[in-house]
């Protein structure tokens, strides 16, 4: 069968990176391929999880190029050298161009730790979004799987899931649980999805 390839941006842990590699595995994806993971940083354990995998990995680090324009240059080479489909953003701290994500329209995808539009934005990321929604007093938080447009936290959105806000609940204690129960869920089944679509378009 036809199999998307993806690409996966990471600049730390790589949990979502994990739960992607984890459905493949049980076969929750058939239509992608985790074919590229590119860090932002070096020595990140993103890197580790790839390896462990058998994806290949690379530390591409911002500081070592003169200019984001070279930065993005560098990206696009490799993303053309293997061909991919379909880019996931999965917890990738560097802000790409508006004229990189209008090379590749409908075809990059961000998870966001909130339901979108509350809680997003410039600045919106990590525990800034759960510590803004306790101290909001929301009752139902949760995780947005959308695409990517020049706006941050913009694109149409692809799928949500909620979660509820517990009493007791501290900014760390809300992201892991926002984590497992909604951004480890909707990542591979909307990688699933849009995959099946690149699929069913190029068998077109």
């Amino acid at each position: 069968m036809q199999k998307a390839k993806i690409a996966v941006f990471v600049s730390g842990g790589g949990t979502n990176l994990q739960a992607l590699i984890d459905a493949a595995s049980a076969g929750k994806m058939p239509h992608a391929e985790l074919s590229l993971v590119i860090s932002s940083k070096e020595g990140v354990f993103a890197l580790e999880r790839a390896k462990n995998a058998g994806i290949p990995a690379f530390a591409v680090p911002r500081k070592t190029f003169d200019s984001r324009e070279a930065y993005e240059k560098e990206i696009i080479k490799m993303l053309e050298q293997d061909h991919i489909d379909l880019i996931v953003l999965a917890g990738f701290l560097s802000v790409l161009s508006a004229d990189f994500v209008s090379r590749y329209p409908d075809r990059i995808i961000n998870i966001h730790p909130s339901l979108i539009p509350s809680f997003c934005g410039d600045g919106f990321y990590g525990l800034k979004v759960h510590e803004e929604a306790l101290r909001y007093g929301v009752k139902v938080t949760g995780a947005t799987v959308h695409f990517v447009n020049e706006i941050t936290d913009g694109g149409r959105i692809i799928l949500q899931k909620a979660v509820e806000i517990e009493e007791g609940d501290t900014p760390e204690t809300l992201q892991k649980r926002v984590m497992e129960q909604a951004e480890w869920v909707l990542l591979p089944r909307a990688v699933e999805q849009i995959s099946k679509e690149i699929c069913e378009a190029q068998a077109d």
